[in-house]
């Protein structure tokens, strides 16, 4: 499945339930440019899955959970190596969705070499407003 959307910021929550509606268990890695919109579509996504924390960038803690099944990364501090050598590949076998911000080519190989389900999402920043997503399930 590769589906491309072309939408504004505050027309996330279709694109939420699309991917909700294909994919529920695994790790997303969300690629874009700083500022390109990563977090915000966690934000919208946990919301459409009940949550009601407040979702905030992982950037200086590595991990932030979210209820039971939702756990977000960020490994643009430090990359994959340190990200695998802290033990961080166990926590993705938790049951629910895993969102990895700034994951790359060798990080999807990875985890697709183990039997992990992955979708990656690349944002790209078209506008002040509008962004291009390009889903993927691996």
């Amino acid at each position: 499945m590769k589906e491309k959307y072309c939408l504004k910021v505050d027309e996330l929550e279709g694109l939420a339930e699309d991917i909700l509606a294909s994919f529920q268990n695994g790790v997303v890695i969300l690629r874009g440019d700083l500022a390109a919109g990563k977090t915000t579509l966690v934000k919208v996504i946990a919301k459409k899955m009940g949550c009601d924390d407040d979702v905030t960038s992982p950037t200086f803690s590595l991990q932030q959970c979210y209820g039971e099944k939702i756990f977000h990364y960020d490994i643009y501090n430090h990359g994959v190596e340190h990200f695998i050598s802290l033990g961080m590949l166990e926590e993705l076998d938790k049951e629910g969705l895993h969102f990895i911000e700034w994951g790359d080519e060798k990080l999807l190989d990875l985890l697709t070499s183990v039997g992990i389900d992955v979708m990656t999402i690349d944002i790209e920043k078209t506008s002040n407003d509008t962004r291009e997503y390009t889903l993927c399930i691996h």
